[in-house]
């Protein structure tokens, strides 16, 4: 699977890498399994274990009653509020931790949660909140700071809808909700420590956030807390915040117990408990010239936050940010946090941007099927001008030279042979009665925003080098960029035999006491960052080491790396220097890419082929191409995933549906797209970059949006084709395809009676 690829790339020479699950259990270590909430509201009267399980080998059962004295009853504090760690009396959500059962084994523990008899009231409790219709009746919201709440009205919405020859009024649209489906679901081991301490293994993006929640929760320093990370078997926002609770149920328990416990999340409780990512409803109101120029857009927008805050606030501005990729003369919007009783959503890979980016697009068709164009002319008639880009984007636009957006869009007509596959697309069409071809050309703008970040480079006596970073390694590629950060700066000293210095780095795992703020590694930007601050370390050192070097080299002729190391340590110069990366001058700039993908429905079955995409994107100068390439792969289809094939519903009581492989489908190899195009754009120098490089992690996902866009062209034309067998002279073409797009999707909006048609039209035409 492309989204976890590169989590391979880990493996060294001797051994496969090392996670958290595969570290030796320690001796008497313990294991232990959530036992949830099955009712989205409820007042707790007792939970206890069928007669069965109350046996040897299961040895305790936790909840919020053996949190200790001074501790608090904490499952994680992000910026925006906190969550309990287990639920007091009443629980609030389906999924909601209830208690946590210790065994001797993962087994056990799993049976015996799954097994615990919880008896519910609801007596004098109103309805739970379960749809955002019910929570803006019942005023129920979260505030977003200030801070963080997005401009919310660009240009004048009067006039451009004064301005407009045409106005689409209160239309709606929804989308849905998408899980992690990372390869290792939440897991951490907790080893208990002389003097009151505890070292926690932890699967996390934000290991931080876990050691501070962690000493809260017990009721102890900080200092008597260490949290480690070496790598994760994946994250893509899953591993943030959801991961603290899963740290701190383990060290409470090895706190009370005083014996290690253990914990791997099986992947249905995983699915049932992770919230995933954002599902909205958007209304929105559109004007546009008869040219298909747009000149004015005002949206609502309702989005399901779940319970608890998490990182929902800052949903908003990142939708707002994805919904400024095009022009659009004048925008205003009104964007709502909906406090429900699901799981609390999380932050998923563009978290707000791939909707925002959605949204646009499906206004952008909707636009085009009112006044019967061609959806790759209102989209060109509406992208940016330089002009417009700074006023959208005030404070990231960049220097004009660095909008890259009309280049790459025109270079990619011409690589991807747009107009001739569009041609050859209607040609395929006009003779083929049982499949239909879609292709759509999409662009993407992201805006990336860099965050302070830590960095430590020690030089040993050898001569081989020790990093640390703040950034956690989760296949992105990261220790493989530092690494090459570090050989490239230190190699400045210019040593004979100093162009082997990539083999003698080494990057260390992520620990809490050995490298403080550390922050959460998200937002695609962490590499860049970790390398900028492991280069300014490597420069304190280089000029440490100029001077040892001259006075050498009036000695000799020929200076060896590990000579110049070895003297320098005789004369007790410090081999070891840390900085603080703070972004200064910029602090954030904008992505750009393209995508063209081609599409095949089969009419018959709703089956969707993918047939080819072409990407071109901007990296500005990539760091490691190699693994920017597999960063734009891996999120383009894990997008091709969100849009296409991932179902992640919920009933009426809130509890999901697809809690499993045999429901919940990812792409696979056989649904990737059979030819895969993708180009590294090399956009030039960028004064306020890293090396002048850019971020590639997230953005790519966006552009998986152009196989959905293709796909509605192709079902587009099967509607077309469905009419004309009843003699009507137009279709429906401002029809509205879902997403997923899945096959019972495509198949009902191509005709779930369409050999019928098809039969009584061949007949009545004998």
């Amino acid at each position: 699977m492309l989204r976890n690829m590169y989590l391979f790339m880990n493996k060294s020479y001797i051994g496969e890498a090392v996670f958290v699950d595969d570290i030796p259990s320690p001796p008497n270590c313990l294991h232990g399994a959530y036992i949830y909430s099955e009712k989205p509201l409820a007042r707790i009267t007792s939970i206890k274990l069928r007669q069965e399980l109350e046996l040897d080998g299961v040895r305790d059962i936790l909840s919020s009653k053996d949190i200790p004295n001074g501790g608090e009853n904490l499952g994680a504090k992000p910026t925006f509020g906190k969550e309990t760690l287990f639920a007091e009396d009443i629980a609030r959500c389906v999924g909601e931790r209830l208690a946590f059962v210790v065994a001797d084994t993962q087994k056990l523990a799993d049976m015996a949660a799954n097994s615990a008899l919880v008896d519910y009231s609801i007596e004098n409790l109103e309805p739970p909140i379960l749809c955002v219709e019910d929570a803006v009746e019942r005023s129920s919201f979260f505030e977003v700071p200030p801070y963080l709440s997005p401009k919310n009205q660009i240009g004048d919405i009067s006039k451009g809808m004064a301005d407009a020859d045409h106005k689409i009024v209160s239309s709606e649209m929804k989308l849905g909700s998408q899980y992690y489906f990372y390869m290792e679901t939440q897991t951490a081991l907790a080893v208990p420590d002389e003097d009151n301490c505890i070292t926690v293994y932890l699967s996390s993006q934000g290991p931080e956030l876990a050691h501070t929640t962690i000493a809260r929760c017990l009721g102890i320093p900080e200092n008597n807390v260490r949290v480690i990370t070496r790598r994760l078997g994946g994250g893509f926002g899953g591993k943030g915040v959801k991961s603290v609770a899963a740290a701190v149920s383990c060290a409470l328990a090895a706190h009370k117990l005083q014996r290690p416990v253990r914990m791997y999340l099986n992947r249905k409780t995983d699915m049932i408990m992770v919230g995933g990512r954002h599902p909205m409803k958007i209304t929105y109101s559109v004007g546009f010239k008869n040219n298909g120029k747009i000149t004015a857009l005002h949206l609502e927008i309702l989005v399901n936050a779940g319970i608890y805050p998490d990182v929902s606030p800052i949903i908003p501005g990142n939708i707002a940010c994805g919904l400024k990729k095009y022009d659009w003369g004048a925008l205003s919007f009104d964007i709502k946090l909906c406090k429900t009783n699901h799981p609390s959503r999380s932050a998923m890979r563009a978290p707000g941007e791939v909707q925002g980016s959605f949204i646009a697009e499906g206004i952008i068709e909707k636009v085009a099927a009112t006044l019967s164009m061609e959806v790759d002319s209102v989209r060109s008639i509406n992208l940016h001008t330089y002009t417009s880009l700074r006023e959208f984007y005030e404070g990231s636009y960049g220097e004009p030279l660095e909008y890259t957006m009309p280049l790459i869009w025109n270079k990619l007509d011409v690589s991807a042979n747009y107009e001739l596959r569009v041609n050859k697309v209607k040609e395929f069409n006009r003779i083929s009665t049982w499949k239909k071809r879609g292709i759509s050309r999409v662009p993407v703008l992201q805006e990336m925003h860099l965050k302070p970040t830590p960095g430590k480079v020690s030089i040993l006596s050898d001569g081989s080098v020790v990093v640390e970073v703040g950034g956690i390694e989760m296949g992105q590629g990261l220790w493989t960029k530092v690494k090459q950060m570090t050989a490239f700066v230190l190699g400045a000293i210019q040593c004979d035999g100093s162009g082997s210095l990539l083999d003698k780095v080494r990057v260390i795992q992520a620990d809490t006491l050995g490298m403080i703020q550390g922050g959460l590694t998200v937002g695609s930007t962490t590499s860049e960052a970790s390398c900028e601050a492991i280069r300014l370390s490597c420069t304190i050192l280089v000029e440490r080491l100029k001077p040892i070097k001259k006075k050498l080299q009036e000695k000799m002729s020929s200076i060896k790396w590990e000579d110049l190391i070895l003297q320098a340590s005789t004369q007790a110069v410090n081999l070891s220097a840390s900085s603080y990366y703070v972004p200064s001058s910029s602090t954030s700039y904008l992505n750009y890419g393209a995508a063209v993908s081609e599409v095949e429905i089969d009419l018959l079955t709703g089956e969707t082929r993918f047939l080819q995409t072409d990407i071109i994107y901007d990296c500005g100068q990539s760091l490691n191409p190699a693994v920017d390439l597999g960063q734009i792969e891996g999120s383009f289809i894990q997008g091709l995933g969100f849009f296409m094939l991932e179902e992640y519903e919920t009933n009426l009581d809130g509890l999901v549906l697809e809690d499993g492989t045999w429901n919940y489908k990812i792409p696979t190899i056989d649904t990737i797209p059979q030819q895969f195009n993708v180009e590294i754009l090399n956009s030039g120098h960028h004064q306020h970059r890293v090396l002048s490089s850019k971020a590639s992690g997230e953005p790519p996902l966006l552009l998986a949006a152009s196989v959905h866009c293709a796909t509605r062209t192709a079902v587009k034309e099967a509607r077309k084709q469905l009419h004309s067998w009843s003699n009507l002279d137009e279709s429906d073409s401002t029809f509205q395809l879902g997403v997923p797009a899945t096959m019972p999707v495509v198949k009902e909006l191509s005709g779930l009676d369409i050999v019928q048609r098809y039969l009584k039209w061949k007949m009545d035409n004998k």
